[in-house]
């Protein structure tokens, strides 16, 4: 009789650590996802140095600007794009290509110079947008006074 009640004890054990394993087993399927998550996508700025505030007719402003980004993909592409919404001029790339208004370019280096040719006598303003091909997007605003008004709007 002892070794029928042992041999149903190792039984009862058996069974009870077979339905542990199993529902471990499960939990362990069930809270699993399918998605990996892989980070593609890392936000970035733009850096530039100080550029002077104003301007005058026919003169080129250079604005050296640096990529800061948090992270590397290696399938990330960034493209370049202004928009100007005070005054006449023409912004180009170090590269020699001269920008029309809200198209995309794409930015081959991390480091770059841009250059505004003031072509009027008003003040100058427009944005520069960096964008990533994630949808990602960084904006600086470029303001050049008239070298030429005073600051109670003067024409000297």
């Amino acid at each position: 009789m002892n070794i029928l009640n042992n041999k149903n004890k190792r039984t009862s054990i058996f069974k009870a650590l077979a339905l542990c394993l199993f529902a471990a087993v499960s939990f362990t399927f069930v809270s699993c996802d399918d998605d990996m998550d892989i980070q593609q996508s890392y936000p970035f700025t733009v850096e530039t140095m100080p550029v002077p505030n104003k301007v005058t007719k026919g003169q080129t402003v250079e604005i050296r600007c640096e990529l800061k980004k948090t992270g590397d993909f290696a399938n990330t592409l960034y493209t370049i794009r202004y928009f100007q919404f005070e005054g006449e001029g023409t912004l180009k790339m170090d590269n020699g290509i001269t920008f029309l208004p809200n198209d995309r370019y794409l930015l081959e280096n991390e480091k770059f110079r841009l250059y505004y040719t003031a072509q009027g006598d008003e003040a100058h303003n427009f944005i520069v947008v960096v964008e990533d091909n994630f949808g990602n997007s960084y904006e600086l605003e470029f303001d050049f006074n008239n070298r030429n008004v005073k600051d109670d709007g003067v024409i000297t």
